[in-house]
């Protein structure tokens, strides 16, 4: 269990996404995934007709490195249009920006894993450039998502189960399950601490000592009998592990996708309210929620 983890279970209070009771090491994610969907919206108002998923993508990459990000978990993706709903998607190369271009009343996902002062998020940000009814229908309805997901990891059901369980919604509310086209389908993976270097290459877009760090976890969560990746796989059958999630229901239906991304924390805390929590709840996804009601 991380420093962040075992502070936060020893200490009440730290459920408040608005920061009362936050350990200074959660508080330091906090900061990096604020930053990145303060990017996200910051991006996705300059977007306009005719800009490509690559460009969308550098224009995120720009705005944190400016603001001082120099390692990633991954580096930043776009996705328009029916590409939002990973449509006909069936190699890892068809996750990378394309120039795709963007057009009026289409939707957009934006996704970005930056590492900050060695702290990492990683975030999905759903939108569309105007009006586009079916994509606030699936951005309404991924809140019973988060809710669902919140509520089973506190009674410690196994992620494959917890899995299962967003499959099911998911089919109730009539969409389809597109966090799946993901490798391994994950629905989430774990996130930690990061030692900052002056050079940090990456492979793959992907930041070579966020992805030792992954690694890592699945060589001692081999042995110890659990996995850092939530998939509907058996090596997922096992209880929440306590440690940082970045979490990403994803829900598609006939060409338009929707999700969000965001860190939940699962301590090892007796009580239930503080065996698991979203880090944060001032986020853009949770105020539209607040304000639709």
């Amino acid at each position: 269990m991380t420093s962040a983890v075992a502070a936060a279970a020893a200490s009440p209070g730290t459920s408040s996404g608005k920061g009362g009771g936050l350990t200074a090491e959660l508080r330091g994610f906090r900061e990096v995934q604020r930053l990145a969907y303060e990017c996200a919206e910051a991006v996705a108002a300059q977007l306009k007709p005719g800009v490509t998923e690559r460009e969308a993508a550098r224009m995120q990459r720009e705005w944190l490195r400016e603001r001082g990000v120099r390692d990633w978990f991954h580096l930043p993706f776009a996705w328009f249009g029916d590409r939002t709903a990973f449509v006909d998607f069936r190699i890892p190369l068809q996750f990378f920006p394309t120039n795709r271009r963007l057009e009026a009343g289409m939707p957009f996902i934006l996704d970005m894993a930056p590492v900050y002062k060695g702290f990492t998020a990683d975030i999905g940000y759903s939108g569309s450039l105007g009006p586009n009814p079916l994509q606030d229908r699936l951005l309404a309805d991924l809140e019973a998502h988060r809710e669902l997901i919140l509520r089973e990891v506190r009674e410690r059901r196994p992620l494959r189960e917890i899995y299962q369980d967003v499959d099911r919604l998911m089919v109730r509310q009539g969409y389809a399950n597109r966090h799946r086209a993901y490798p391994f389908g994950v629905i989430a993976h774990k996130v930690d601490r990061v030692k900052e270097r002056r050079w940090s290459p990456h492979l793959f877009g992907f930041g070579t000592q966020s992805l030792k760090g992954l690694a890592s976890d699945a060589v001692h969560g081999h042995r110890d009998g659990w996995s850092p990746l939530w998939s509907p796989y058996r090596f997922s059958d096992h209880p929440p592990r306590p440690g940082l999630w970045a979490v990403e229901p994803h829900l598609g239906f006939r060409g338009t996708g929707a999700k969000f991304e965001e860190i939940l924390v699962v301590t090892d805390s007796e009580d239930p309210e503080q065996s698991a929590f979203w880090l944060d709840d001032d986020l853009p996804h949770v105020r539209r929620w607040a304000e639709d009601k």
